[in-house]
């Protein structure tokens, strides 16, 4: 039988699909892999029905459906202030997942390096070995998580091709302000890199951060490559609705990647999509307040169970340090927090390079009377005398 690629056994299968099963297993409310409870909107559901009994069942043109695009340059002009050409600046993807992907096969050659903050989302390190490049890695640092400029220096001394920067971040919840976004970009143009930012949380940031996307700050949009996607924005993880964003020069490239990758997004998800995009500002306060709310209501509970935790700044996740209950690691704690507390998160250890093992990963994109359920049971870990 022959021998699978090499560049397959520098990483496992996902560690937060996982654990949702695992969480299955168990009747656990899952609080690992962070997809919203409940439906979307009203609106979008009924668009959704509009666009299946309408004329879009077969592709739509390979980069998007030209109404899609030209709704989504407008709603990125609305918050941001960039003026887009939805034919030359955007790429609509299968998702952030296809995003990501399609920006590291643009930017990077087999061999380039890439800059990745730890904690990261798991798949950054997997895409940019699938795409030929070498991670080097910059922690950031509890319990603000915040980088080391010397240590992003020494980074970019490497030569890299790109840097990696998710705002707000998942998993740790840190939302990159805009002097931080300023120095990574002139450290990107002092050594000629990209700047790949995954801005999926955009909508979702706590007073009294807000977010700025580095594509908008003077001087860096031609070195910028945005990923982002409609799926936590509007409740709708399951339609797949992502895209990349950059100067035209890059966005002719990423056409070919992506072409070649999955041909194009589902033509009558993205007839039903441009109805969320055009939804009026007070959609996106209300989904801020919402969150908000979501938060406070997850983080009181997580008060009683005698754990500690950083409270997040943006995105909806929860670093939580099981550390007390005397586990070996934080996977024994976080199987066993599944099986006999009820609640599934995520391993810390599975988004650090470092040998970190004292953090869960929570998610808190449930309804309200679910997260309260979750706070109940992980209460328990104290009333029990579990915390040590």
């Amino acid at each position: 039988m022959p021998v699978t690629a090499s560049r397959l056994h520098g990483f496992t299968e996902s560690v937060i699909r996982g654990m949702s099963r695992l969480a299955n297993q168990h009747g656990a409310i899952n609080l690992a892999q962070g997809f919203p409870e409940g439906n979307p909107p009203e609106a979008l559901v009924e668009a959704l029905e509009r666009a299946a009994r309408g004329p879009h069942h077969q592709y739509a043109m390979t980069w998007g459906a030209p109404r899609f695009r030209q709704a989504l340059a407008r709603k990125i002009n609305r918050f941001t202030g960039l003026e887009l050409d939805p034919d030359q600046n955007l790429v609509v993807t299968c998702g952030s997942t296809e995003a990501m992907m399609v920006a590291l096969m643009t930017a990077c050659n087999p061999g380039d390096r890439v800059i990745v903050f730890s904690p990261f989302y798991e798949n950054y390190v997997a895409d940019t070995i699938l795409s030929g490049a070498i991670p080097i890695f910059v922690p950031l640092r509890a319990p603000d998580f915040c980088y080391d400029p010397e240590e992003l220096r020494a980074a970019f001394a490497q030569n890299p091709k790109a840097i990696i920067v998710c705002n707000p971040s998942n998993p740790c919840g840190k939302v990159f302000s805009r002097e931080e976004l300023l120095e990574i970009g002139g450290l990107a143009e002092k050594h000629d890199a990209f700047v790949i930012t995954d801005e999926v949380y955009e909508h979702i940031v706590f007073a009294p951060h807000v977010h700025t996307s580095t594509a908008a700050l003077l001087g860096l949009f031609d070195r910028t490559i945005t990923c982002n996607s409609l799926s936590k924005t509007y409740s709708i993880t399951g339609w797949r609705l992502g895209f990349v964003q950059a100067a035209p020069a890059i966005i002719a490239q990423a056409k070919k990647v992506h072409d070649f990758l999955t041909v194009g997004a589902a033509a009558p998800l993205q007839e039903a999509a441009v109805t969320g995009l055009e939804f009026p500002d007070s959609y996106y306060e209300g989904l801020t307040n919402a969150y908000t709310r979501r938060r406070d209501v997850f983080l009181e509970g997580l008060g009683a169970s005698g754990l500690t935790w950083t409270a997040p700044q943006g995105a909806y996740f929860v670093m939580v340090d099981v550390s007390p209950l005397g586990f070996a690691s934080d996977v024994e704690a976080t199987e066993w927090i599944t099986r006999e507390i009820g609640v599934a998160g995520v391993p810390g250890s599975s988004f650090f390079r470092e040998p970190e093992t004292r953090y869960v990963r929570f998610h808190f994109a449930k309804e309200e009377a679910t997260l309260r359920l979750a706070g109940e049971r992980l209460s328990l870990l104290k009333k029990n005398g579990y915390v040590r």
